[in-house]
């Protein structure tokens, strides 16, 4: 079984508009933008993982908070995909995120994220006794997605600490601070969330050099790997053993949603994992499953076949040698 954790949950709503304003300056009291169509699901990085992991066959449990009706159309929209949720509720309610994607730029949403609940100290110490009763079944532990107020940044790292006592293997899907203490841990794997800011703790990750250096950096302090993306259409993996650059060549145009893409590899990867390969053939189906997940405009791609297809497209080969 593999566990998420999703601290901050959200309702995902998705708007595709044919065009956005040049500029937000104008002297009118309010810009009207028409949306041909709209989608909504329940979203935060740990809860995309379950779900893909749910839809592909594999045991998974979603923890993390759950508050008000916002709340409870994600703990529905989870259950009928076939995700067990063992939330813990709280007083508020959780947050919606919005996702504006023009016609032409869909490879360059406008995203709009809001803070999420605070959770209050009887409130963790809640999950964190559910948290520890779970740890006992699950043979992975995927800790996603940002923080709630309330959570202090070394909250990751407490995570961390508690599942490798277990004996488990964690993967770190976050950004910030709280992705940087956590590593001190040496998790299984960082997938660091860099939209925000292109930077790994204090080490910027523009280029493929920085990448590997920072990714390195994430390896000399314990982590056995690290996957960071480059572009749109590349990742790069830093392992104890070397580093890997996977690439495939997927036009712009064919993309159309990459909100779930990276939750997407998370998934994959731990799919392949599940079914017994290798690390390096685990990442090849992860970044398939990215990229057939950027292809549609559902969040996340559930066709197997089509992850299948886009993995013969998926190159790899060591850092360095052509």
């Amino acid at each position: 079984m593999i566990l998420t954790v999703t601290l901050n949950p959200t309702l995902d709503k998705f708007y595709w508009v044919d065009d956005l304003p040049l500029s937000l300056d104008r002297p009118e009291e309010a810009i009207l933008i028409r949306s041909s169509r709209s989608l909504t699901s329940a979203g935060g990085k740990g809860i995309n993982v379950s779900t893909f992991l749910a839809c592909h066959g594999v045991e998974t449990v979603a923890l993390g908070f759950l508050a008000g009706h916002t709340g409870q159309i994600i703990l529905q929209d989870l259950l009928a995909r076939g995700v067990t949720a063992n939330f813990v509720w709280m007083p508020g309610e959780n947050r919606t995120n919005i996702t504006v994607i023009a016609k032409g730029r869909e490879f360059h949403p406008l995203l709009i994220h809001e803070e999420g609940p605070p959770v209050s100290e009887e409130a963790m110490a809640i999950f964190l006794r559910k948290y520890e009763r779970m740890l006992g079944r699950a043979e992975y532990v995927v800790l996603g997605g940002s923080l709630p107020p309330g959570c202090s940044s070394d909250c990751y790292r407490t995570l961390v600490q508690r599942a490798h006592r277990a004996g488990l293997r964690v993967i770190v899907h976050a950004g910030g601070e709280a992705l940087v203490q956590a590593v001190a841990e040496g998790p299984f794997l960082v997938k660091p969330d860099v939209r925000e800011e292109l930077r790994l703790g204090d080490l910027p990750v523009r280029s493929v050099e920085e990448i590997v250096r920072a990714g390195q950096q994430v390896v000399k302090q314990g982590g056995q790997a690290c996957l960071i993306s480059h572009h749109i259409t590349g990742d790069i993996l830093v392992t104890r053993d070397g580093v890997w650059e996977l690439e495939a060549p997927v036009p712009l145009t064919a993309l159309k949603n990459l909100v779930g893409a990276d939750d997407a590899l998370v998934g994959g990867l731990l799919v392949a994992l599940s079914r017994g390969e290798g690390l390096l053939e685990a990442v090849r189906y992860g970044m398939a499953a990215a990229l057939a997940t950027a292809e549609v405009e559902e969040k996340l791609c559930l066709d197997a076949g089509a992850i299948d297809r886009e993995f013969g497209h998926v190159t790899m080969r060591e850092w360095g040698k052509r």
